[in-house]
């Protein structure tokens, strides 16, 4: 299938909430953009429930940067979007995407935490202005790029944790980000299961360890991660 956008969404045992996230893409499908799913190595329906609404359905090495340089190499489209399976996209996505890569390689959407808890508001305006100060995104503020600048990089590098700090440090060499105001939705469940002051902790301090030059693969045990088999 030769479509000029793909969205590639890495997954693993995410049947609960899967025909929803499933069901608010096909808008977008309809007006040509190809939908990846590429699995983990789920244990539960995933797999079947993502062959119904998806274009392609692959399996790879469990890991986010593995599946979606899968998912990424299983289509031929011209500009990717790489969207996490908690997260939702603006209406019009395609038309942003396709505008903002006219004239920067690769950027990301502003993102919203979805939950009324007033420091999660908080928390999310902070991604948002950290992201623009330092051209740095993250997998929750949906990243696109164009396709010849992914490849030429080799993708993302294949790394257990912060595969989208990584990829943006190497993005940036070619241009800084186009941050659209339109707002991406993520899923609250990571604060609500964790605790927000717990998770706001944790994840500075695997950015900082991250930035010290840490070992990906203990910051993924660090984060929750099991440990991901060779």
């Amino acid at each position: 299938m030769n479509a000029p956008l793909a969205i590639v969404m890495p997954v693993l045992d995410e049947a609960g909430t899967l025909p929803a996230v499933l069901d608010a893409l096909q808008p977008l499908r309809q007006r040509g953009v190809q939908l990846v799913v590429a699995d983990g190595g789920s244990q539960d329906t995933t797999v079947a429930l993502a062959r119904d609404g998806a274009d392609q359905v692959i399996t790879a090495r469990r890991g986010r940067a593995s599946q979606m340089n899968a998912g990424a190499a299983a289509c031929d489209a011209a500009m990717l979007l790489f969207l996490h399976a908690d997260t939702r996209l603006p209406p019009q996505a395609d038309a942003l995407v396709r505008q903002a890569l006219k004239s920067q390689p690769w950027g990301r959407f502003d993102v919203q935490i979805d939950s009324p808890h007033p420091m999660l508001r908080v928390v999310s305006a902070m991604m948002n202005v950290r992201s623009r100060l330092t051209g740095i995104a993250t997998g929750d503020q949906a990243m696109f790029v164009r396709r010849d600048v992914f490849d030429a990089l080799g993708g993302f590098p294949d790394v257990p944790l912060m595969e989208d700090i990584r990829l943006s440090s190497l993005l940036k060499r070619h241009g800084r980000p186009a941050c659209l105001r339109e707002q991406v939705h993520t899923s609250a469940r990571r604060w609500q299961r964790h605790g927000i002051w717990r998770t706001i902790w944790l994840m500075w301090r695997l950015r900082a360890a991250h930035a010290l030059g840490a070992d990906p693969a203990q910051l993924a045990v660090d984060y929750g991660y099991a440990p991901r088999q060779p």
